[in-house]
């Protein structure tokens, strides 16, 4: 899921600087050829200057792939391996696009926003309409009103199978810790395709101010509660790093191949 920017940092100088460009390309004499302009970076690596130009991508369109996932390998001969837990089947090849929407969640994390148990299930009763591959249905553990509504979701939206065999899967939010991941468990498992999206705090001023716990105790957490959702008899869980952006790509990295 790409996005654009502001700077609200642009400064007053750098903005008379772009008008001054501007204009200077409007009063260019119309005679004057379209040249392509020299990389500056060539005078600093020579190396870049004897390389060709980059050709223009293709304007063919990209379309995504629907096909089931191939069979899986033959088990080893050569001894007991580590089975690892089964993939639902309906998660397609690795190129589709899945559409994850969180609306029923992040749609309430607005001041004064706040969503009935009748208006979440009619939002829901929308989404599966326009044929969202994910929905995520929110925090079952927050109330007793919100456990109520998930499940009454996953009984009636994830059940309701279109012409088409469209079954939108129906994922609830946890924490990393048992009580959260089992009640998340409680609200969608009645659903035909269930699934649990736990999550832990990850960049460092998160675990040293709110979780005051190291990164191998952080990974030790996340690795136990996933397992622990596995083991609730859930093949579908998605993990996430909390405040992912300001953690450090090699412990991220390390957390996806712990995990």
């Amino acid at each position: 899921m790409a996005a654009t920017f502001i700077n609200p940092s642009f400064s007053s100088s750098s903005a008379v600087a772009a008008v001054a460009t501007t204009a200077a390309l409007k009063l260019r004499p119309a005679s004057s050829s379209c040249r392509t302009p020299k990389c500056p970076a060539a005078v600093f690596f020579p190396r870049i200057a004897s390389q060709p130009p980059l050709q223009r991508a293709s304007s063919s369109v990209i379309r995504c792939s629907t096909a089931p996932p191939p069979p899986p390998p033959p088990p080893s001969s050569e001894g007991p391996t580590t089975a690892s837990p089964p993939r639902p089947e309906y998660i397609p090849d690795p190129n589709y696009i899945c559409i994850f929407d969180t609306i029923l969640h992040n749609g309430e994390q607005s001041p004064s926003v706040a969503m009935t148990s009748k208006e979440k299930l009619h939002i829901a009763r929308q989404l599966t309409k326009l044929g969202i591959d994910i929905i995520e249905v929110g925090f079952p553990a927050t109330s007793r009103d919100d456990f109520v509504a998930i499940k009454a979701i996953a009984l009636e939206v994830s059940n309701a199978v279109d012409p088409h065999g469209y079954v939108p899967v129906i994922c609830g939010l946890s924490q990393c810790n048992e009580k959260d991941i089992w009640v998340a468990w409680d609200a969608v498992r009645i659903a035909r395709r269930p699934r649990i999206h736990t999550f832990i705090a990850t960049s460092g001023i998160h675990m040293q101010y709110k979780l005051k716990k190291s990164k191998e105790e952080v990974i030790n957490i996340a690795r136990r509660m996933v397992a622990f959702a596995w083991r609730l008899g859930c093949n579908d869980v998605e993990f996430s790093p909390e405040d992912a952006g300001r953690l450090f790509p090699k412990f991220c990295l390390c957390m996806a191949f712990m995990i």
